[in-house]
């Protein structure tokens, strides 16, 4: 198959998953106790499109089911698909930057820090919204960011970011966070159910201004990512070889890993910490494709937004609602460990 064609044919089924993305995001607003049909989703949603509502006519929907679609589901729904978005866009960056199949977007110690932050807020009782925004919300996204400036800052030999120092202060930094939320939830019994529940990971009660705030963080930040898509397929040869090819290696560096690590503190912030998503989508694509970040990083972004509006639709269908992160840690984990073993296999 030729350049051109095989252009053609990956241009082609990144259209097909967007609509797959767009498909399952009006069908994940049907799913609930309240049975609403996929075509009165869809056209509540068209009604509130600018000059599209006029092709429905007179049709106006059930006063309850438009509240059920537009305020509780449509919002959790989209977070779901931007939050995937952004942790695989950011987990296939990191595996291509520090060319290591399981680095993932908590790497960098972004969820322990963003849940000493919650973990603070709770303990505080600073649960309420100022604005629409909650507190619990801003401090995460606060605390995540301040932990990867510590990170860095350990990790910074001179001008340049060695990779080893930056996975190892990660790790360093992420366990002293998480020994002082368990500190935190032992001197706060009465408040353990809600610090939990934050850290298994859920969108069940994002609001519109969080998913307002967080679309753009986040499409913004994937198209930075994906613009260093050639740049990162130099470096994996290489960085001595990408920095004689003209690649401000360095540069290329400080640049993704402030962006990424903004987009998984803004997802991380909203929604708890969701694993697995960063890791798995990249690698699957990775697999299927082969390893060029131009290929890799789109649809990897694609994949994980349909991945966890998959999982929060499996997860509202029980009676009582399971906790969206761990859900993908369930399919994730066993799904992970099958692909370690073929590798192993071949190897052997």
């Amino acid at each position: 198959m030729s350049f051109v064609d095989k252009k053609k044919k990956y241009r082609l089924l990144f259209i097909g998953s967007v609509l797959l993305l767009l498909f399952l995001i009006v069908m994940s607003a049907t799913v609930g106790a309240a049975n609403i049909t996929l075509m009165d989703a869809l056209k509540i949603m068209i009604r509130k499109i600018p000059f599209a509502n006029k092709i429905l006519g007179e049709w106006r929907p059930s006063g309850t089911h438009e509240l059920i679609v537009l305020k509780i589901r449509l919002p959790r729904v989209l977070a779901a698909a931007v939050i995937g978005i952004g942790l695989s866009a950011v987990g296939g960056a990191f595996q291509g930057m520090f060319v290591n199949p399981m680095a993932d977007p908590y790497v960098l110690g972004v969820s322990s820090g963003a849940a000493l932050g919650a973990a603070i807020a709770i303990a505080l009782g600073a649960e309420q919204l100022v604005g629409g925004f909650g507190l619990v919300t801003a401090t995460a996204f606060v605390f995540a960011l301040i932990t990867v400036l510590i990170v860095f800052s350990i990790a910074k030999t001179g001008a340049r970011i060695v990779n080893t120092h930056l996975l190892l202060a990660g790790v360093a930094v992420s366990f002293f966070a998480s020994s002082l939320i368990s500190v935190i939830m032992v001197l706060n019994r009465d408040r353990i159910a809600k610090i939990t529940y934050w850290m298994m990971g859920s969108v069940a009660y994002i609001t519109w201004k969080q998913v307002l705030i967080l679309i753009p963080v986040v499409i913004l930040g994937t198209v930075v990512i994906c613009f260093f898509a050639r740049d990162l397929n130099i470096i994996a040869t290489g960085e001595e070889g990408a920095k004689n090819l003209g690649v401000e290696v360095e540069t290329v560096k400080k640049i993704l890993l402030v962006v990424c690590s903004v987009v998984v503190a803004a997802c991380v912030s909203v929604s708890g910490v969701i694993g697995f998503v960063g890791l798995i989508i990249p690698h699957t694509v990775r697999l299927i494709a082969g390893s060029d970040n131009r290929v890799v990083l789109p649809f990897s972004a694609v994949g994980g937004g349909i991945f966890l509006v998959l999982c929060d639709t499996i997860a509202r269908i029980p009676t009582s609602e399971i906790p969206v992160g761990v859900l993908t840690s369930m399919f994730g984990a066993p799904y992970f460990i099958s692909i370690l073993l073929r590798s192993k296999r071949k190897v052997l």
